[in-house]
């Protein structure tokens, strides 16, 4: 019992040392950018994680939830003035509540039919973010918005806003974990498993799913403010469809229902543009390859797929 309890401890002490050991250490700017991204992504694969690894809900829309914090984090602190850190308040609160209004009905909705319905919103949530160009810039983007501040600090990217983002990041997976370790997240995985059951032992599966859609909905929200402030300039094009596809495949290739697997998939997918410059024209092409593979050779992820190479090593 102790050494279960101590084994989470020793997980986020190293995760602690080793971003702190990172963020000191590297100096190069463009390294340190990279490794901002795989934070807000990180953060983006793990409320999807939520939905899908533990409640077993496919949505194909949360690109959108992306877009709605980025948009809403820009027009309230570019347009209206208001203070960058009131909008971190506001991204994630009007992404909940879009993502009640949604998920009342859309939730209702299971397997190939809610990845449509998802799929669906997205699809509007892109095209009112491209055509209401008075409000978001239109498909030209929003520029002006400005950098992060908090008293003497400025966060510009570089290492200010690696900390920054791999602090709330580190918050995320706590908070993730805990809910994970609680009643609730008892009832997710067996939604997961079988819904009928769990409905036949009481759990109230539609306000459950309608929960753990706005907690997924918040942390999109959340790495979207996060984007938002770190490039000063957002468009429609950067949270499209093949944005929500890119948010799954490192959901699936870091190991559903894996809290740390959404980390490992968000670095692994963020990394390879940077690898493959070269392969640009046929980006969907070599994620389906590698989608595929990890789904052969690794069908529970990277995460579980890694780990048992580790455990049969060990008893060889």
């Amino acid at each position: 019992m102790h050494t279960r309890k101590r084994t989470p401890l020793i997980r986020h002490a190293f995760f602690s040392l080793v971003v702190m050991s990172a963020g000191v250490l590297i100096e190069n700017t463009y390294y340190l950018q990279v490794l901002t991204f795989i934070g807000i992504n990180a953060i983006l694969a793990l409320g999807l994680n939520m939905l899908m690894g533990y409640a077993g809900q496919v949505s194909l829309g949360h690109a959108a939830f992306y877009g709605i914090g980025a948009y809403t984090a820009a027009i309230l602190s570019g347009t209206m003035g208001f203070s960058p850190w009131a909008a971190l308040i506001c991204a994630p609160v009007i992404a909940i509540l879009v993502a009640f209004i949604v998920g009342i009905p859309t939730l209702k909705l299971s397997g190939y039919y809610l990845a449509m319905g998802t799929l669906g919103f997205g699809m509007i949530v892109h095209i009112l973010l491209r055509e209401w160009s008075s409000v978001t810039g239109g498909a030209s983007g929003f520029i002006g918005i400005p950098a992060l501040k908090a008293g003497p600090i400025v966060f510009l990217p570089g290492k200010s806003y690696f900390f920054l983002v791999w602090s709330l990041l580190f918050i995320c997976i706590l908070l993730c974990e805990r809910l994970l370790a609680s009643r609730m997240g008892r009832a997710l995985r067996s939604i997961r498993d079988s819904e009928n059951a769990s409905r036949a032992v009481g759990v109230n599966t539609r306000a459950l799913k309608l929960q753990v859609f706005m907690f997924s909905a918040a942390l999109g929200a959340l790495a979207g403010f996060l984007y938002a402030h770190f490039v000063g300039f957002i468009s429609p094009g950067s949270f499209d469809f093949l944005v929500s596809v890119k948010i799954v495949t490192m959901v699936v290739i870091g190991g559903m229902a894996s809290v740390w697997g959404a980390l490992l998939g968000a670095a692994t997918l963020t990394l390879l543009p940077e690898v493959l410059h070269g392969f640009a024209e046929f980006e969907m092409l070599v994620y389906g390859t590698i989608l595929m593979t990890v789904m052969i050779f690794m069908p529970r992820g990277l995460t579980r797929g890694l780990l048992d190479i580790y455990e049969k090593t060990r008893k060889h």
